[in-house]
């Protein structure tokens, strides 16, 4: 029988905030190790995950904000300071699940939103239907990291601006303690690559990036496949992903089994705020 899906309630966003917040700070713990002048560091005020990764970082922000407790000035004060110390814009992404007082306390620090994001989730184990192609997906090797990380910037290659980034976060992800890394290979060539964290019961999919020549061969459907039954047998009950509403990879996802659990609006303190 099929599995039922988790209730999408306040229970089930604190666990996907937490597995993706703990996903992160493995990443700037990565970095910091890597490139120790990075200034890369992260902290925890109030059940909230603080991040810097860098100014232009897209992981530079706070994770988990109001999930686990109200929103305090003196909490945001805190973080604002953690962020101004190191020259870097404060940004939260908040769920519509976080407690009631986060979204006055932000208004009332002049706070804009500026971004939504969709939080798709499906129950473990799954067994999605796959048909067969020429994929052979497998967990890359301790030596393979530089060739996983140019082969996930090879998949942004279109994106001149994205594909040095995500070639050098790749490097990050790959050397990230407990991060599990995979290769889709076709004819023997590295074609695609994706990523999984895990995190209390719950499997973090991500760094999904597939090379232009090898589209539409079946490559992420396989990567797919292969982290959601090796997430259950690792003994995660939920699978969880993030994506831009309406997006490629959101219909991907819910072809795939996924539901949209909640959409978390981003949020930026502009410079002028608070003066």
């Amino acid at each position: 029988m099929p599995v039922p899906y988790p209730l999408a309630d306040h229970r089930l966003a604190q666990r996907l905030e937490r597995a993706e917040g703990e996903a992160n700070r493995r990443f700037v713990e990565a970095r910091a190790r890597a490139e120790p002048s990075s200034g890369a560091s992260w902290t925890e005020v109030d059940g909230t995950y603080v991040m810097f990764d860098g100014v232009e970082s897209p992981l530079t922000q706070t994770f988990g904000l109001g999930i686990s407790v109200p929103v305090t000035s003196t909490a945001l004060e805190r973080i604002e300071r953690y962020f101004s110390d190191r020259g870097a814009t404060t940004f939260h992404e908040v769920s519509p699940l976080a407690d009631g007082s986060t979204l006055p306390q932000l208004h009332a620090r002049g706070y804009e939103a500026f971004e939504f994001s969709s939080v798709l989730f499906q129950p473990l184990p799954a067994d999605p239907s796959l048909a067969a192609n020429a994929v052979r997906v497998r967990p890359t090797t301790p030596a393979e990291i530089d060739r996983w990380a140019q082969t996930a910037g090879e998949g942004w290659s279109e994106f001149p601006e994205l594909e040095a980034f995500i070639r050098a976060f790749g490097q990050v992800v790959a050397s990230s303690k407990g991060v599990l890394t995979y290769v889709g290979e076709i004819e023997g060539r590295f074609a695609a690559t994706a990523a999984m964290a895990l995190h209390g019961g719950v499997a973090l999919l991500a760094g999904a990036s597939t090379i232009p020549s090898a589209r539409r061969q079946g490559a992420q459907a396989a990567l797919l496949s292969a982290r959601l039954r090796d997430a259950a047998a690792r003994g995660c009950d939920v699978a969880m992903m993030v994506a831009q509403p309406g997006s490629a990879s959101q219909r991907n996802a819910e072809r795939n089994g996924f539901r949209v659990a909640y959409t978390r609006l981003k949020w930026r303190r502009p410079a002028d705020a608070g003066r």
